[in-house]
Formats: structure tokens, sequence, C-alpha cells
């Protein structure tokens, strides 16, 4: 039995061969016209999708605390990070691509201090991505 296997449990329509959340795309992002509401968050219209994906990455961390327990493989367990590591920056590549286009987008049509705080936030959240 592949140690692969342990943790990454082929979702609907994905083959056992294909790491959970490797290259998948983020969750679909709002359009401009959906993103335009008042109360919420730029996440807001896809939560259920980023909260079934955090479900499994909770799930993909789980299986590692089980594979050092049962003393798997360095390599195996090392994989494992990679893909769980994977899924957690598609997640957060998703939601700056949310906040960018309800939050930032918000604020710029509507200018002011709010707008360049705004781009502010957003460069430093993208600094924090890039040097993890």
């Amino acid at each position: 039995m592949r140690v692969k296997a342990e943790v990454d449990q082929p979702a609907e329509g994905r083959s056992e061969s294909e790491p959970a959340d490797a290259g998948a795309a983020p969750p679909e992002t709002p359009q401009p016209e959906q993103a335009g509401h008042a109360a919420g968050h730029g996440y807001s219209p896809a939560k259920a999708e980023y909260t079934a994906r955090l479900r499994r990455i909770e799930g993909q961390v789980r299986g590692l605390q089980r594979m050092v327990d049962e003393d798997k493989y360095c390599i195996d367990i090392l994989t494992q990070v990679s893909a769980a590591t994977r899924a957690l920056q598609s997640v957060a590549l998703g939601l700056l691509s949310d906040h960018l286009a309800h939050c930032v987008a918000q604020a710029v049509a509507e200018g002011g201090p709010a707008a360049d705080e705004k781009i502010r936030e957003a460069t430093a959240a993208i600094a924090r991505l890039v040097r993890s």
C-alpha cells in the first residue's frame, strides 16, 4: 500500500494518483457585479468551497501526524508536507484574488485614504505570501 493513499483520499472526480488540491484552481472569483455586495468579504460567495478545501487540508495534516506516529519513511512524509503546502498556497492565492477583486477594487473606486490603506494591506499580504 502506498503511503500517499493514507493521506490523500481521492475526492469525487479525482484519481488516486492526483494529490489533493495539487494544481487546483482557486474557487471561482466573483465577477464585479457579484462582488459589489456591501456586507461580507470578497470570499463570501465561495465560502463553502473554501471551507471544504480547508477541511481536506486539515485531513492531510492529520494524516501527516499519523505518518510520523507510525514511523513512515521520511521522503513519503515530506512529499505529503509538500502537497499540503501547495494546497494552502492555492487557498491563499484564491483569497488574495477575491480580496483584490472585492475589497481593494471597492476602496479604489471610492478613493481617498481608505483606498491607500487597502493597497498597503494587499501589498503586505503579497509580500508575506512571497516570503513563505
